[in-house]
């Protein structure tokens, strides 16, 4: 079965066009401006998550790569490749642990969430007076 040469990281470009559309900005510029906000915000969570989804991914990808590389057909193992294999195992399952925790309860978050419409900066219209009615009298 032949590999893609380019990994796939579809849970963490999913989780940044929701964020997106969430803010209605890029997410460097989201990410930018959850830096510069000294309080923690929902902003600085879901970028903050964000990364740390994308990181897991890597992490996946790189472990992944490397498993691939220690178990070639071409190659002997020995007793020193067959731990470097054990370790990447543990580390592809860790990280796929944390994608999908990650992705889960990021998703959960945005889920939840709806984007506001911009307020509106019109002044209120003056309330309307209903017009006095015409009142007649007799004279005599």
């Amino acid at each position: 079965m032949p590999q893609p040469d380019t990994p796939s990281h579809t849970a963490s470009q999913l989780v940044a066009q929701r964020i997106e559309a969430l803010y209605g900005q890029p997410l460097a510029d989201l990410k930018a401006l959850a830096d510069a906000t000294p309080d923690t915000t929902l902003l600085a969570a879901l970028t903050g998550n964000h990364s740390d989804l994308a990181l897991a991914e890597r992490n996946i990808a790189f472990q992944l790569q490397r498993l691939r590389e220690l178990s070639a057909p071409d190659r002997e193992i020995g007793p020193f490749d067959a731990g470097h294999i054990l370790d990447c195992a543990r580390r592809i399952a860790e990280s796929v642990a944390t994608r999908d925790a990650y992705a889960k309860s990021t998703n959960a978050v945005l889920g939840g969430l709806r984007r506001r419409s911009a307020p509106d900066t019109r002044p209120p219209a003056p309330p309307v007076l209903a017009a006095p009615t015409a009142t007649t009298s007799r004279t005599r």
